[in-house]
């Protein structure tokens, strides 16, 4: 096994982190400093800043129906931050974000080798989201959206031009978009631009998980079907 992929194994991190660490001359195998790609087997003991790592014997990842209000942080000192509102007995994170307004599906684990998987993928796999808006929805909103608009970054100072997405109209003031790009509020921002307000945003699906019927506030493990599937997606976008 790579060195990278057993640090990460241990949840404690990314892959990526993990070869910071090596950067920084953190880690050891068998007491000599670690070197990046270095390959390792079950009998070498491998350390980080003096403490001795040990794998996970097991992973769990879980998707959460994240209700309005609960912001999307593993920072516990953040009043409302999401790992105190699922209470899960291990440390885990969350993949991604979801703003503090909007609700639905967000998944969370404790393995660090499929985070960062997950996030370079972010702007290739499907995310489906079902809005609701103040004022009945324009006969030209549709083709606007799913073209792609220029929406402005108050972040970077930049005006930013959203990918072609999917819309379905499913009512005068709702409807269902499908993205596979991950700006900042970027359903929002695309709705300000058009002057529209949105009062009710869900996700609904991320990649072939769904949020389904799972309760507001509640969570589930994925099933091993739903899990390999994810990764096999993952691997072909890689």
């Amino acid at each position: 096994m790579r060195l990278n992929n057993y640090i990460s194994a241990t949840g404690l991190c990314s892959r990526r982190e993990a070869d910071q660490y090596i950067i920084d001359r953190r880690v050891t195998v068998n007491g000599e400093l670690a070197e990046l790609g270095m390959q390792i087997g079950e009998e070498d003991q491998v350390t980080l800043d003096g403490n001795l790592l040990t794998p996970k014997s097991e992973f769990v990842t879980i998707a959460y129906h994240k209700p309005v209000g609960i912001i999307c942080t593993s920072e516990t000192g953040v009043e409302g931050n999401i790992i105190d509102a699922i209470g899960y007995p291990e440390r885990i994170f969350p993949i991604g974000r979801l703003d503090k307004d909007s609700e639905g599906l967000i998944l969370l684990t404790n393995d660090g080798s499929i985070v960062n998987r997950i996030l370079r993928a972010e702007n290739r796999h499907d995310k489906e989201y079902i809005v609701n808006v103040t004022r009945p929805l324009g006969k030209n909103f549709k083709s606007s959206m799913e073209r792609g608009l220029d929406i402005y970054n108050p972040v970077k100072h930049e005006v930013q031009q959203t990918k072609p997405c999917v819309v379905k109209i499913l009512s005068p003031t709702t409807f269902m978009i499908t993205l596979n790009q991950g700006l900042n509020r970027q359903i929002r921002r695309m709705c300000s631009v058009l002057d529209y307000r949105i009062v009710r945003l869900k996700r609904e699906r991320i990649m072939n998980i769904n949020l389904g019927s799972l309760p507001k506030g509640k969570w589930r493990k994925l099933t091993p079907n739903e899990l390999s599937c994810m990764l096999a997606m993952l691997d072909r976008e890689e």
